[in-house]
């Protein structure tokens, strides 16, 4: 329990690198978009780096045993799924669709996993789904329409609440949910009457 919990604070931390573009932007401190965009293939290259080391060289650091869960030791391991998948939406997309979907994975995973019972389902019980859509309509309404906001909600809750498998893979919803919600959001913006 106890490691679960540092695992959702782990999670939740993504949420300032949100805070840091909006900062940045707010005190004019000089990050462009493009800087921002550096600074996340920088941290996904570089976790990218970490999962070469521990799952081919051996790398075995305590904080591996923490943050990892047991049927990541011999995969990549979530920490690098959430940056490769946060980096991808930052160097696609604009930051009104981006940083909502960063926040979705940084906080509404976390929360919707807190009323979770942590079981590997198919599809997650109503509850967790109603969580997830919930969070993340509040997290994107400040970034996007109404109607984008909510399409781009179902993308997260797809992403977080039914299990994808390809062959004997089970991929992990830190590499879908930001992805699923950007990609939404931005369809709605396109094509979607506001």
């Amino acid at each position: 329990m106890a490691d679960e919990l540092k695992r959702r604070l782990v999670h939740a931390s993504g949420s300032g690198l949100v805070a840091l573009w909006l900062l940045a932007d707010a005190l004019d401190a000089g990050l462009t978009w493009t800087g921002f965009r550096l600074l996340m293939v920088v941290l996904a290259t570089g976790a990218l780096v970490l999962e070469f080391l521990r799952l081919r060289v051996g790398l075995d650091w305590r904080l591996y045993d923490v943050l990892t869960r047991e049927y990541e030791q011999d995969n990549p391991a979530a920490y690098a799924l959430y940056l490769i998948s946060m980096a991808a939406v930052v160097v696609v997309f604009e930051p009104d669709i981006a940083l909502p979907a960063m926040l979705m994975l940084a906080l509404g995973d976390p929360i919707s996993g807190a009323v979770s019972d942590n079981t590997l389902q198919r599809v997650k019980p109503p509850k967790v789904l109603g969580t997830m859509f919930l969070v993340s309509t509040l997290i994107a309404i400040p970034f996007l329409p109404i109607t984008a906001a909510l399409i781009a909600a179902v993308g997260a809750t797809l992403a977080d609440g039914v299990t994808l498998e390809v062959r004997t893979y089970i991929v992990d919803d830190n590499l879908t949910i930001p992805i699923y919600a950007a990609c939404l959001a931005w369809a709605a913006l396109e094509f979607a009457p506001l």
